[in-house]
């Protein structure tokens, strides 16, 4: 049974989430229809233009993104803490860039004088505003709607774009994060449509990968991606349990594996950061490969049930797949 997105999303279980979007149409996402000879390719470049947009509005970060044919996936963080600081007349900035104004906050927005009454409903209309911005079905709508409405437009039909609302996950640690993560941005590698992360067209690997060398990449055109740094190094308010180094160092690692002709092997060198973050190797590299089934959460055990206990929930699909991908510590 689908169940409302508030009892999958919560702020205060995670930051981190999981979203899967697929196109409901045989003409493509983005890509190649190979029935009508189309190429859709152009349409990715609209995502990015659009995550990029999105950034400047939403407190939303992009952890990782994989734009592919017909669909897509994205990591998000919601960024509570940044939202909560926003002025009022911050919040009505960001709201009027994607939609319009009420008469009575365009007027407050001017400094026009308001009764006691009006001013009531004003901070009332802007509180519920804030929470929108850092919600994750408001990002979601704004992100889906408007590529939607193009596609369609540029298509010249009506209807449906998208399979039904978008799919969520949540990531409720580091390792899964981590897991999630990387499993995104190989998308490509394991679709056989790049032979190497930095090959990988429209993913946050190769964002990343650029940045870090600091070639072919503007701030203009990338996404601003969250930044990847632990919590002994910095105090920045997304501390997170690994570093970009880590990342980018188990992307490759991951992404050599996931090639191999042997499917059942491991490669020598083994990342620290999956024993640090308690990740089953084997399993990992299974989950990358090729994942099962579309759990609503992922993380360790305890972290689960502390999620189901916050859902009010007694059952929560997943629980096998992160007893075999994060075993508890030995000790």
């Amino acid at each position: 049974m689908t169940r409302a997105r508030k009892e999958l999303v919560s702020i205060d279980t995670t930051p981190y989430y999981h979203c899967i979007g697929r196109c409901v149409r045989r003409a493509f996402l983005c890509g190649q229809d190979k029935l009508s000879g189309k190429n859709y390719a152009h349409r990715k470049t609209w995502a990015v233009e659009r995550l990029r947009e999105l950034a400047g509005i939403f407190a939303v970060e992009v952890c990782a993104y994989a734009l592919m044919s017909n669909h897509y996936h994205l990591v998000l963080r919601l960024d509570k803490e940044t939202a909560e600081h926003w002025s009022e007349e911050e919040i009505i900035r960001r709201w009027h860039t994607l939609f319009k104004l009420p008469l009575l906050v365009a007027r407050y927005q001017q400094h026009q004088a308001l009764s006691p009454a009006e001013l009531t409903v004003v901070q009332q209309v802007i509180a519920e505003w804030r929470e929108r911005l850092m919600d994750l079905s408001w990002y979601m709508r704004c992100f889906n709607e408007h590529l939607a409405r193009r596609a369609n437009a540029e298509d010249g039909c009506k209807g449906r774009f998208w399979e039904g609302r978008f799919k969520s996950q949540a990531l409720l640690d580091d390792a899964a994060v981590l897991t999630c993560m990387s499993y995104v941005d190989l998308n490509p590698i394991r679709a056989q449509m790049a032979s190497t992360p930095e090959e990988s067209d429209f993913t946050s690997i190769q964002q990343r990968i650029r940045d870090w060398h600091n070639t072919n990449n503007t701030k203009k055109t990338a996404i601003p991606l969250m930044r990847l740094v632990r919590a002994s190094q910095d105090r920045h308010i997304n501390a997170i349990g690994f570093t970009a180094t880590d990342y980018l160092e188990l992307v490759d690692w991951a992404g050599r594996a996931i090639r191999s002709d042997k499917k059942g092997a491991i490669p020598p060198h083994i990342p620290p950061i999956l024993e640090r973050l308690h990740i089953a190797p084997m399993a990992y590299i299974a989950h990358i490969r090729k994942r099962t089934g579309h759990a609503i959460v992922l993380g360790h055990l305890h972290r689960i049930q502390r999620a189901a206990h916050t859902m009010q929930r007694t059952l929560i699909k997943g629980i096998s797949q992160s007893r075999a991908l994060f075993p508890a510590p030995s000790g």
